[in-house]
């Protein structure tokens, strides 16, 4: 089953499930904010993104920046990272879309429309 980490308010996320819905793609919905992916989702995700734990993190964000992790994020463990991730979806690069033998973040039709079609 493909669960879609999504927030309501991002222009992205909406981009992201009408894609899925004009596939005809099933999923399962899930806020971001409020139900964080968890951590098993996280570390598969990781391996999917080649161990860059940057790209799990909404570089973007407020909360991001604002607890400057672009200098705590090279030092700090993997451990903690997902922690860290998992406790604050606003944290998490959106959309986060697992299934059962792939993720992605973010949101590119082109790269998308490799892995679904």
């Amino acid at each position: 089953m493909l669960s879609a980490y999504l927030y309501s308010n991002c222009s992205t996320c909406q981009k992201a499930k009408k894609y899925l819905k004009e596939k005809g793609i099933v999923f399962t919905e899930m806020p971001i904010r409020e139900t964080p992916p968890s951590k098993q989702e996280l570390k598969r995700m990781l391996d999917y993104m080649d161990g860059n734990l940057r790209k799990l993190f909404n570089t973007s964000g407020m909360e991001y920046r604002s607890q400057t992790l672009k200098n705590e994020l090279p030092t700090m463990s993997t451990k903690e990272a997902i922690e860290m991730l998992h406790s604050n979806g606003n944290l998490v690069k959106r959309p986060f879309i697992i299934g059962e033998d792939f993720g992605t973040v973010g949101f590119k039709a082109e790269t998308w429309d490799e892995l679904f079609d």
